[in-house]
């Protein structure tokens, strides 16, 4: 309850009828417009994959997926998905996908370890897509040529949804502000990362953080990346690191930073081999989905998850995520939250 964020005044412009179908229209629109703009294919995806596999995405590593026995497998086990960032990487491999294009998915995972809060639920919901590169587009140069396209993406969006509920005044800059991650260490050197990201974030209003997941100067990383998807390093081009990072803006009804996206060029075999030797994880060189990158079975690519709740709860101009989404939360955060005018599906 102490992360829980109550705006004063709340009041939602939409009721819970009109904001299904707004759900409904943001979701439509927004995934036919990145389809269109990144070349992307649609594909199913899977709610589980297999334990010891390397698939599933470890997050920060402490996480704890959600875990279950096949009966009719011999009582082998199951991880539900915390993301599809190494899925999708094979899937362009077993499909065939050629250079310049891509595939995109609705992702739906649970995370139990999660804190709940305004932003955060058990459940997650992404696009999560991949498009496959040359090698002479992993740089930072390339990767935010991609980062525009997919901010115009939300620009196009948000215009759309100003055209059809008067309610929604754009408030997205123009230009979406690109800065390394240590950089912006020492732009606020007395600030942890979280209270630099804050500050940049309510001055520049919509910004791209590079360099996420590798330890900045001071010795601590700008936020946590599992080692064997984004590539944290490579591209070192004027003293930085990083061909990942974050798309944030800034959330005017809760008055604090909201992240949209997790992205990043992904890790070739050099890449892989460094980051797992940097975080003490080398023995994830026997599993399958990180024997198939070193053998030389999968492409070079680039890829992320956009929260799709997290785009409506931002469009709508939401204070909580479960005002976009069915889940479960706290007794206590349920009372608080309908005696300030927020109504949690």
């Amino acid at each position: 309850m102490k992360n829980l964020l109550i705006p004063p005044d709340y009041h939602p412009s939409l009721d819970v009828n009109q904001t299904e179908k707004a759900i409904k229209v943001i979701k439509d629109f927004f995934e036919a417009n990145l389809a269109a703009e990144l070349r992307l294919s649609r594909v199913t995806a899977p709610l589980f994959v297999l334990r010891g596999t390397g698939i599933n995405d470890d997050l920060n590593g402490v996480e704890t997926p959600v875990a279950f026995p096949i009966a009719d497998m011999n009582g082998i086990t199951a991880e539900i998905v915390q993301s599809l960032a190494k899925w999708k990487r094979m899937m362009l491999a077993d499909y065939g996908i050629q250079h310049g294009y891509g595939l995109y998915t609705d992702m739906n995972a649970i995370r139990p370890s999660e804190q709940l809060d305004n932003l955060h639920s058990l459940y997650v919901d992404q696009w999560d897509w991949e498009r496959v590169i040359h090698p002479g587009e992993r740089t930072v140069s390339f990767l935010k040529e991609i980062v525009r396209k997919i901010y115009a993406v939300i620009k196009r969006t948000e215009f759309h949804l100003g055209d059809r509920y008067p309610f929604i005044k754009p408030e997205l800059p123009d230009e979406i502000t690109f800065i390394h991650a240590e950089e912006l260490q020492q732009k606020y050197p007395e600030l942890n990362p979280r209270q630099r990201e804050e500050e940049f974030v309510r001055q520049n209003r919509a910004v791209f953080i590079i360099g996420i997941g590798a330890p900045l100067a001071d010795g601590i990383p700008h936020d946590g990346r599992a080692p064997d998807y984004d590539d944290w390093i490579t591209d070192t081009s004027h003293g930085l690191r990083g061909l990942n990072g974050d798309i944030i803006v800034w959330n005017n009804t809760l008055n604090r930073s909201f992240e949209l996206s997790s992205m990043g060029i992904r890790v070739d075999g050099e890449a892989l081999l460094r980051q797992l030797e940097m975080t003490g994880t080398t023995a994830r060189k026997e599993l399958l989905f990180h024997r198939r990158l070193l053998n030389g079975e999968l492409p070079l690519s680039i890829g992320g998850g956009i929260g799709q709740s997290r785009l409506c709860m931002y469009f709508l101009r939401k204070a909580h995520i479960g005002e976009v989404q069915v889940g479960i939360w706290p007794t206590e955060m349920i009372t608080a939250c309908r005696e300030n005018n927020i109504f949690l599906l």
